[in-house]
């Protein structure tokens, strides 16, 4: 096995466990309040802070795994993920259940997701492949998402949720192994030269189009985690069984497969800045469609097809873009910050949806508000100058 597949297929095993375990979240939304009590937004805001703290977390671990290699981390993101997901089950109270299924796998996810295996590839994989490279690593965690919803629905079914939840934990440990697959040999030195983490950031943080990309991120996080945790109890609020919900979020999971790939294709073909566009403006047409037919099990299969194929086919021409601007030395970390970004959009998206269902009894004001940021972020990456950037007077600087 070569160098490249070796890290694809194990990135492609990672990205698929800890993403496809978080994407069934939402099947625990209605047990977990029932048994405790709760409201929706007590639930909702757990699980915004998740993601705030991802977000918080990921530029650290981007750094750390981009520093000392990538195994370390994840190893530690292993570990955090199951004891997270073990926790949950005796997380009776809101401020428990925010520091299990918040805070814990918060950082667990910052340690064993996308900005940790991207920064490998991109380290890995000569420039003219490493689109379609980030592409296959992302179809990989949106299989896992495919794979693992009914794997969730069932096991709460069968188990009941508290069982259910450590059966994921155990899972969860699977990462452990395959980040070894993820170590990386001395790497040669580098052509941004003796470029500090500080340097680095500040660089980026003063490039319009690092700001543009951190804003259409912001709007990418606050669509699909509000989508993906809210759509399970939306569809059973207007009567539809619990099965219509398990089908669309598989069905997004496995659309995202084919999304995610063909986005990471097209990369290498296409300017990026024009394709990440294009998904933000598809997606605020799928949402308006959904709103304006009549509900069904068919218009929400229709709708999650749709949405599945632009769900996270935003995550490698993202990464891409960065890559090709800023390089690949301190890509995890870059990654991580743009991806803080996208956690802000999580948390707002999670937690108004719960808020505003509990204040208003209805999802539609976050349904509109999604609308109005696809059409925005569409067309703020429209502008994304995607070329490398003339660093020579910065590391003079640097100097």
């Amino acid at each position: 096995m070569s160098p490249i597949t070796r890290v694809l297929v194990c990135a492609g095993l990672i990205v698929s466990l800890s993403m496809g375990i978080r994407h069934g979240f939402g099947f625990f939304l209605q047990p977990m309040t029932g048994e405790f009590g709760w409201t929706r937004e007590v639930f909702a805001f757990a699980l915004g802070f998740q993601n705030l703290v991802w977000g918080l977390a990921q530029p650290f671990t981007g750094a750390l795994a981009d520093r000392w290699g990538a195994v370390k981390v994840l190893v530690v993101g292993a570990i955090l993920y199951a004891a997270g997901l073990a926790l949950m089950t005796v997380s009776s109270t809101g401020l428990l259940f925010s520091g299990s299924a918040g805070l814990l796998l918060g950082l667990a996810l910052s340690g064993s997701t996308y900005s940790i295996v991207f920064g490998v590839i991109g380290r890995t994989v000569p420039e003219n492949r490493r689109s379609q490279a980030m592409g296959i690593a992302s179809a990989a965690g949106s299989f896992g998402q495919f794979l693992m919803v009914p794997v969730e629905q069932q096991l709460i079914s069968g188990v009941d949720w508290a069982n259910a939840l450590l059966i994921l934990a155990a899972m969860s440990l699977l990462i452990v192994p395959a980040a070894r697959g993820l170590k990386e040999p001395p790497q040669p030195p580098h052509p941004q030269g003796s470029q500090s983490v500080w340097a680095a950031a500040g660089e980026a943080f003063r490039y319009p189009s690092f700001q543009m990309l951190m804003a259409g991120y912001f709007v990418c996080g606050f669509q699909v985690v509000f989508i993906g945790v809210h759509l399970p109890a939306y569809l059973k609020d207007f009567g539809l069984p619990p099965s219509v919900a398990a089908i669309a979020l598989a069905l997004i999971g496995l659309f995202n497969v084919f999304g995610t790939y063909t986005a990471g294709q097209l990369g290498a073909r296409i300017t990026k800045k024009y394709l990440l566009s294009a998904i933000y403006l598809a997606r605020a047409v799928a949402i308006t469609l959904f709103l304006l037919v009549p509900l069904s099990q068919w218009s929400v299969w229709a709708f999650a097809a749709f949405m599945g194929f632009f769900w996270l086919s935003t995550v490698p021409l993202t990464n891409g873009v960065i890559a090709t601007i800023f390089g690949v030395k301190h890509l995890g970390m870059l990654s991580g910050f743009v991806f803080f970004s996208h956690q802000i959009g999580s948390f707002l998206g999670v937690w108004l949806g719960g808020w505003l269902y509990d204040h208003t009894g209805s999802y539609n004001v976050v349904w509109y508000i999604s609308i109005a940021l696809g059409v925005m972020a569409a067309i703020i990456n429209w502008p994304i100058r995607e070329q490398a950037i003339d660093r020579s007077p910065a590391l003079s600087l640097a100097k």
